[in-house]
């Protein structure tokens, strides 16, 4: 029997019942198919967790990219001028030179 204190886990490995929340989605028919052979009927809220959490952290880093972008002006690094690829080389024969 069940108390007040005992954690059930979640289709998720990992995940506590306390720690999620339902949500009622609707998808196509194709798409829950296509899961159902990956995963198995099972396993669809971890999948579609560790899918969902993935396109979150995509589209985090989009949006911190797209922030930066005004950060970087030409005129702060004259040695890129020419390119990464060029400063990268002349770095390496000024290294090259040394030893």
């Amino acid at each position: 029997m069940p108390t007040a204190i005992t954690h059930w886990v979640c289709h998720a490995i990992n995940v506590s019942k306390k720690l999620s929340r339902r949500a009622c989605i609707t998808l196509p028919i194709d798409v829950v198919t296509g899961i159902d052979k990956l995963v198995g009927k099972r396993r669809r809220s971890a999948f579609l967790t560790e899918a969902v959490r993935d396109e979150i952290q995509r589209r985090q880093q989009r949006n911190a990219l797209r922030a930066a972008k005004e950060t970087w002006r030409d005129e702060d690094h004259p040695e890129l001028k020419d390119g990464a690829t060029a400063w990268v080389n002349q770095m390496r024969s000024e290294a090259e030179m040394r030893f």
